[in-house]
């Protein structure tokens, strides 16, 4: 950028020399200060361009300017078919140092991760560092995700790098790591939790904004907080309904407790907005919630953020 620079990583997504990548690695040269050179496996470098950028998701797609005739794209798996200890390599340039390789396992799925759209990804609060005990409000204004959470090392340099499983076929895109750094002056380095965003996603988003620029993400139309409800003889977490926007919700009231989403267990108001984030406006979901200590069923279509 004008200032300053920064390097990620990312995937190639088709011959045609479109690239998936972290938002916040060319965040800084979104508005056209700066510009943005890629450099292959084989050290050939290439110029490229915004194709588009989703900051909710925290994902951007760039092309290669004139790309060579003998790009590889990468295969995409489905992440909805992944299994806690299941095993998986990162790949990426952690602190400059390129064609970088570590393994691990899936330590967790759909743990909700609430980070900021910068490279440091550095949060004030060590006890909560992503805001899972905080109140969610309007999801258009977070970076909300149900990651994959993996202990292979990741470092700054490996946002935008795929995450492979044992058949080699991209199942996330490495985007944030946990850090015990109490200062935002100082490198964040691996601890062991790492972050990616589930292929799922990456596809659904990549795809629509190779084809329009813009990506058409859900909203259930509620304000919800982290809360629990009594059903039977048993407590059960959820998010909380706080308020309904006029038109949403089908049914939905405040005081509701919603403890599923077509069948995905929700734990707290952080977990519900990334389970909504993987759809798009018109999409009809199965919502299961508490009230007056019963639980109900409906079926609720989605709006459009747009």
């Amino acid at each position: 950028a004008q200032n300053s620079s920064g390097i990620g990583s990312g995937a190639i997504v088709d011959s045609a020399g479109n690239i998936v990548t972290n938002y916040h690695v060319i965040s800084s040269v979104v508005d056209g200060s700066g510009r943005i050179q890629v450099t292959l496996t084989d050290g050939r470098i290439y110029e490229a361009k915004i194709i588009g950028t989703d900051k909710s998701t925290d994902l951007a797609v760039i092309r290669l300017v004139n790309p060579p005739s003998d790009l590889v794209a990468a295969q995409f798996g489905q992440s909805s078919d992944l299994k806690v200890g299941q095993p998986v390599m990162a790949i990426g340039s952690p602190l400059g140092l390129s064609n970088t390789v570590t393994t691990g396992i899936i330590s967790a799925l759909n743990r909700p991760v609430q980070v900021q759209a910068s490279e440091s990804q550095n949060q004030d609060n060590s006890k909560d560092p992503f805001g899972q005990l905080q109140q969610q409000g309007n999801q258009s204004q977070s970076i909300t995700t149900n990651a994959i959470q993996v202990d292979a090392s990741i470092n700054p340099g490996n946002s935008g790098g795929p995450l492979f499983n044992e058949h080699g076929q991209v199942i996330g895109i490495n985007s944030s790591i946990a850090s015990l750094s109490s200062s935002s002056n100082s490198e964040a380095g691996s601890i062991g939790l790492g972050f990616a965003i589930p292929s799922d996603l990456v596809v659904s988003v990549v795809n629509q904004l190779i084809q329009n620029g813009t990506v058409d993400h859900a909203r259930l139309g509620v304000t919800v907080t982290t809360g629990a409800a009594r059903v039977g003889n048993d407590t059960r977490a959820g998010a909380q309904i706080s308020g309904v926007s006029q038109g949403s919700g089908a049914g939905l009231k405040a005081g509701d407790v919603i403890t599923k989403i077509d069948g995905n267990t929700v734990t707290s108001a952080q977990s519900l907005v990334g389970y909504v984030r993987r759809y798009t406006g018109g999409q009809e979901v199965s919502v299961t919630y508490v009230r007056d200590g019963v639980e109900n069923t409906a079926k609720v279509t989605l709006q459009s953020e747009h």
